[in-house]
């Protein structure tokens, strides 16, 4: 039995985040992630650069410095990883956390699996659960998905030159993976049910993007969807009318969701709206002692917490433990 102050799950930037404000309240948390530290970047495609300003993507008062305006993927991998090292931040990576009950006494139950299979249990006063998404992608549902030629993720173009690759959405992901794929030599169509391009495109990128639809180097497919996706073909609608596209592979970049099923499982309730209770000014949920950090918390979209964002999650349940007195000192 392994008894702790406070256990953290998912080592995200969220995650860290709020390892460090409790730190900086004199506890001690344990963070349990069940891959690598900040998993989820690296999960972004290889030559990804962020969105936001360095200093927006900042944690635990350390500079996050860059030579670019913004930063890279494997920058950020660089700054989270040392970030974690230098505030000494404990993590048991590589293993799941499996179940959490909460005690009579008070405090939490908590067994985990590491990668060898061994089952751990520890107890803990209090939880933060600081899941990210890119597990649980949004499916679509159609005839075809399960096929070998489909995925979720983009990680790079290269595998794709010479092919015809479709791609499904509309997003800054689906933008940002069709120009590297043209790049490389890949045919490549894009399938999105808006009637125009996406406000949320990244303004620098769309010019770009634009010309390249003009000259017919991409194919742009708009108020479509893709209705089945076939060993060597996808059939894709629009206004009732379907049409065969030629196709090697799909990449579905549909984007992502919260792991909702594991928040109910230990007595999280769920708003009708489809988001979790919790506390916006404390990040507690509906059972005591059990937090919410990060993208877990969102409320309707995954992408409408970032790290820009969700990164102050953690003060604020440093700020009501700190009032509240927890975690109890039988967790010590």
């Amino acid at each position: 039995m392994n008894n702790e102050q406070v256990i953290i799950i998912g080592a995200g930037p969220c995650g860290l985040a709020a390892a460090i404000e409790l730190q900086a309240i004199g506890l001690n948390p344990l963070i349990i992630e069940k891959r690598n530290v900040v998993h989820s970047i690296s999960q972004y495609p290889t030559y990804m650069h962020f969105f936001s300003t360095p200093e927006l993507l900042e944690i635990g008062d350390i500079p996050f410095t860059t030579a670019n305006d913004k930063p890279s993927r494997l920058e950020a991998l660089n700054y989270y990883r040392n970030v974690a090292q230098r505030k000494g931040v404990r993590i048991h990576a590589y293993e799941t956390v499996t179940s959490i009950t909460p005690l009579s006494e008070g405090g939490f139950e908590l067994i985990s699996q590491d990668r060898y299979g061994d089952e751990l249990t520890y107890r803990a006063a209090v939880i933060i659960i600081s899941t990210g998404y890119f597990d649980h992608p949004n499916k679509l549902g159609i005839p075809g998905e399960q096929l070998d030629k489909v995925s979720h993720f983009f990680r790079e173009a290269h595998p794709y030159t010479g092919t015809k690759v479709v791609i499904i959405g509309g997003s800054n992901s689906a933008i940002d993976a069709a120009l590297e794929l043209e790049r490389v030599g890949a045919s490549v169509t894009v399938v999105y049910r808006g009637s125009s391009y996406s406000p949320g495109i990244k303004p620098w990128v769309l010019p770009t993007f634009k010309s390249l639809v003009d000259k017919e180097r991409i194919q742009m497919r708009f108020d479509s969807r893709v209705i089945a996706i076939g060993p060597r073909t996808v059939a894709v609608e629009k206004a009732a009318v379907s049409e065969q596209i030629a196709n090697d592979f799909v990449l579905a970049l549909t984007g992502f969701h919260p792991d909702r099923d594991f928040l109910t499982s230990i007595g999280v309730t769920i708003e009708p709206e489809g988001y979790p209770t919790f506390n916006d000014a404390t990040m507690e949920t509906n059972v005591p002692g059990i937090y919410l950090a990060g993208v877990v918390a969102s409320r309707r979209e995954a992408n409408e917490i970032f790290i820009e964002t969700g990164r102050f999650h953690g003060r604020r349940i440093a700020d009501h433990l700190r009032m509240t007195g927890y975690p109890s000192s039988s967790a010590d």
